[in-house]
């Protein structure tokens, strides 16, 4: 019989941490690992949207340890967990710089801040972009309320911000479209 994606057993409004601790669907962590998926989603839409298969490839590596990351954030902290839960490593932030860094070989320096836009895959990026950060926020906000998050996650999803608006700029630049320098109305 195959699997049932439904199982009530949310229909209270209640869910359950890896560990077995019961929590309202409102909690922090809650909304913090479902804003990991809502950005991994994200992730996905930019790499069907993208050509280059170097950025291709590193967006399901970003897909992966975000997995990794939504597993971390979904475990209690207070009960060892029976499942095998992936760690982060700093290696994987080393590796974005370094992907940051190729990219900027290839572009302009920027002399402007630049308004998002000029293709549907640049626009795309810039909307992961944001929900990085505000998955960043999300995690900071668990950590200033005491709720226990791996500060490495936190380092890995700024680091991950920046890769991102660098590859909206490189996407750009390989799809040929032109970049709009914001010009603030004086």
């Amino acid at each position: 019989m195959p699997l049932k994606i439904y199982t009530k057993v949310g229909d209270s409004g209640n869910t359950s941490l890896i560990g077995g601790t019961k929590v309202p669907k409102s909690h922090l962590r809650i909304e913090t690992y479902g804003t990991v998926d809502e950005l991994n989603s994200y992730i996905g839409m930019v790499g069907d949207l993208i050509t280059d298969a170097a950025v291709k490839m590193v967006l399901r590596e970003i897909q992966d340890r975000l997995f990794t990351i939504g597993s971390s954030l979904a475990c209690d902290p207070e009960k060892e967990s029976l499942m095998k839960i992936p760690d982060l490593k700093e290696s994987d932030v080393i590796n974005l710089e370094a992907e940051i860094d190729r990219m900027n070989e290839v572009l302009p320096v920027m002399k402007h801040f630049i308004l998002p836009g000029g293709h549907i895959a640049v626009s795309t990026a810039h909307v992961a972009r944001c929900v990085c950060r505000r998955t960043e926020r999300l995690c900071v906000n668990m950590k200033e309320h005491e709720l226990f998050v791996d500060p490495l996650i936190i380092k890995y999803l700024n680091r991950l911000s920046d890769y991102l608006f660098v590859m909206a700029r490189y996407a750009g630049q390989l799809l040929g479209a032109e970049e709009t320098a914001w010009k603030p109305r004086i």
